[in-house]
């Protein structure tokens, strides 16, 4: 008699080797993880690995989105909000996804080095295009708002929101080569403190610039916002 196939059951188990997962790639990187090595992390057998995900990119698939449900439900709140302007909502966007990662700060910091690696380009690579696609519909709708209320006049406003997701994870890429510079002891802090500072400035001026916003509408961070991560960040304290 075939077993009753129960959904609590098989979410439990489906979420166990995928936390599984997560930690080889973080231990391993993604190219060099196989899934005889979930396999051995959890005891099971190669075939229950392929019941669950089906194959290795389908894992990577599941990897991604898990990624995506931390943090959809805070971006999408702050889009959904009908009490806030567009340049409010923009202002929201960007300040939650500063929480997430303020959230999580110090696992940012021990996990960056590992998550920019050559063994994790794969993931990089797949998570970034994700992230673009579903953030820029989020932001799209800003666009349309901020249009209607007259304080954006983009020249390009069905292609702002990918335009403006672009530069901000190219923001976050250049911020994570100062990171990793000043973490290994490249850079002292006054040299970080001031590209940080100049990156965020540098980008945001280029958002603005895009929707034809007002110039300085969005908040800029400073030194003492950069200062939390370089107290985390400094050269023997990971």
């Amino acid at each position: 008699m075939a077993r009753p196939f129960k959904i609590d059951e098989h979410s439990a188990r489906r979420n166990e080797i995928l936390d599984a997962a997560l930690g080889l790639v973080l231990s391993k990187g993604y190219e060099r993880m196989t899934v005889a090595d979930i396999s051995g992390e959890l005891g099971i057998s190669s075939g229950a690995f392929y019941h669950y995900f089906g194959s290795k990119p389908g894992l990577l698939d599941a990897i991604v989105e898990r990624m995506r449900a931390v943090s959809e439900p805070l971006l999408a709140a702050v889009v959904n909000d009908a009490a806030l302007g567009a340049i409010a909502k923009l202002q929201g966007f960007l300040d939650a996804l500063d929480a997430i990662r303020l959230e999580r700060r110090a696992l940012v910091v021990e996990l960056l080095r590992i998550w920019q690696s050559d063994d994790n380009a794969i993931v990089r690579a797949r998570l970034e295009t994700s992230t673009l696609g579903w953030r820029a519909e989020l932001v799209t709708q800003i666009v349309r708002q901020g249009v209607a209320e007259g304080v954006f006049s983009p020249a390009h406003p069905k292609r702002c929101g990918e335009i403006v997701m672009a530069l901000l994870q190219a923001m976050g890429n250049a911020h994570a080569t100062e990171m990793l510079c000043f973490g290994g002891g490249k850079t002292g802090e006054p040299e970080f403190t001031e590209a940080v500072v100049a990156i965020h400035d540098a980008y945001l001026d280029a958002v603005e610039r895009v929707l034809a916003a007002p110039a300085r509408s969005l908040r800029r961070t400073d030194a003492e916002a950069v200062r939390d991560w370089s107290r985390l960040l400094k050269p023997g304290r990971r």
